[in-house]
């Protein structure tokens, strides 16, 4: 077994917000980064300049996580450069409409559960083979405290992501022969974010003073609980849920 310093983690979604973090962090414990991204390369390869400026090894490679031809893609560029992955992080957020039930269309809703276990699915299917053949392995899913608080206009989110996290368990329940731990990050409301900029400030408001630590999440702060799960210090943790909320709901 090698230790952190050979591992090599895929963060999918890494060019901004909890994804960026996640790679800064887990970089910055001794973890070679994968930095995916959809569109956002200036932003991607910023990440993979700061991660090397501060001594770490990373790497930005573009796929739609949702398409099989791309995932492969991306994973042959690892392999040529590192080997295998060692370490999902599967942070990718796919677009979703804020509306209520009444005013959604099954394209909408289905729509965004598609999307959401089509991602999962495709991504973590390409990591499994070494993850099973080494019989080491990290998993970790970017959930959403939505899945079990609803809040109005964020059915299909948390519908979504509430499916994420039951897929999250099964896999946990067959993978661990292999131990290969599968857990989830369940935020709340996150302060620097995209989600956060559809939020008026009476709502934010409201947040912090339902939240007993006094302030809503920082990307920073989701990023500490991935990375524990992604560390040889958990050896023993699977299908659990963190929740990163600060109190704001408890379970």
């Amino acid at each position: 077994m090698v230790t952190a310093t050979g591992r090599v983690a895929l963060v999918t979604g890494a060019s901004s917000g909890i994804g960026a973090a996640t790679a800064r962090l887990l970089a910055a414990r001794g973890m070679r980064v994968v930095v995916n991204y959809l569109h956002s390369e200036a932003a991607a390869e910023e990440v993979v300049a700061g991660i090397g400026e501060a001594g770490g090894h990373a790497l930005a490679v573009q796929a739609d996580v949702r398409e099989s031809a791309a995932v492969e893609n991306l994973i042959e560029q690892v392999q040529a450069q590192w080997g295998g992955v060692d370490v999902l992080v599967h942070n990718a957020l796919t677009p979703y409409a804020i509306k209520s039930f009444q005013d959604m269309t099954w394209k909408e809703l289905g729509g965004k559960l598609d999307d959401e276990m089509r991602a999962a699915f495709t991504v973590t299917k390409a990591v499994l083979p070494t993850m099973t053949a080494q019989g080491w392995g990290r998993i970790i899913y970017i959930g959403t405290g939505l899945s079990r608080r609803p809040r109005a206009g964020m059915i299909a989110l948390g519908t979504a992501k509430a499916a994420l996290a039951q897929f999250a368990r099964y896999l946990a329940q067959e993978l661990g022969p292999w131990a290969i731990t599968v857990n989830v990050v369940e935020p709340g409301p996150v302060e620097d974010t995209r989600i956060a900029g559809v939020l008026d400030d009476g709502i934010k408001r409201r947040q912090v003073a339902a939240t007993p630590l006094g302030r809503l999440a920082l990307a920073g702060d989701v990023a500490q609980a991935v990375a524990f799960y992604a560390s040889e210090d958990n050896s023993f943790m699977t299908g659990t849920t963190a929740a990163v909320n600060g109190g704001m709901a408890m379970y």
